[in-house]
């Protein structure tokens, strides 16, 4: 693969899925109510609260009623903007507090800063917030790696389904299509990234690390080692 610049998902390819689902997510759902209560004169805070309010139909919602609205949206797992501020907003006092810690597997911190040094332009797509996604990686279990990434992609973007958000992408970094490497662990955004003509290798973490296979003409590897051995700079 003659590659140019990497785009990385999160979730089941840098970072394990349990950190997210049964650490992150818990953690914001019981302090939410607590946090709005306590913050939501400050304008920033108010400003998320206004677009959550905006977002479901109706500004006359109390707190109360609005947190409900929040509580629904974190069970449908609603890719909301709002909820997503509101959650990027608690993560960071606990990220700050040291009571959370962003979990990056082994292979991905040592082989995304590999790349680093050999200056290959890395950069982020996650449906997570570009705040949310710089907290993972700024306040990580191998220290701060925000210094690797040249950018980073949420669902501003485009849904991470969508063909059109690949090739917004490569237009916003100004790589050809083809000379960009995107990493993920879903299959559906393996489809939309190969459309787009992103050159793509799947990570399945189910897989022994140094084990690779191929689903017709796409790489699939259980660890971001095999991808490196791969890689040809252009």
């Amino acid at each position: 693969m003659t590659i140019r610049a990497i785009v990385t998902d999160i979730e089941g390819t840098t970072t394990p899925i349990a950190f997210v689902h049964e650490v992150l997510f818990p953690y914001a759902r019981a302090r939410l109510a607590d946090f709005c209560a306590a913050h939501q004169s400050e304008p920033a805070v108010a400003t998320v609260l206004a677009a959550v309010r905006e977002e479901a139909g109706d500004a006359s919602l109390t707190l109360d009623e609005t947190v409900v609205v929040l509580f629904q949206w974190m069970d449908e797992d609603r890719k909301s903007g709002p909820l997503k501020t509101l959650q990027g907003m608690i993560w960071r006092l606990g990220y700050e507090e040291g009571v959370l810690k962003g979990q990056i597997y082994d292979d991905a911190a040592e082989v995304l800063s590999a790349w680093h040094v050999k200056g290959i332009v890395l950069y982020v797509y996650s449906s997570g917030s570009v705040a949310a996604q710089k907290l993972i990686f700024g306040f990580s279990d191998h220290g701060d790696l925000t210094r690797l990434f040249g950018g980073y992609f949420d669902t501003a973007i485009g849904a991470k389904v969508d063909v059109a958000s690949y090739a917004a992408i490569a237009k916003s970094i100004g790589v050809a299509p083809a000379d960009i490497l995107f990493l993920t662990d879903m299959e559906a955004e393996v489809v939309a990234a190969r459309a787009a003509g992103l050159t793509v290798a799947k990570i399945d973490r189910s897989l022994p690390q140094e084990k690779t296979r191929h689903d017709g003409d796409l790489l699939v590897a259980g660890s971001f080692g095999p991808v490196d051995r791969l890689i040809v700079q252009a």
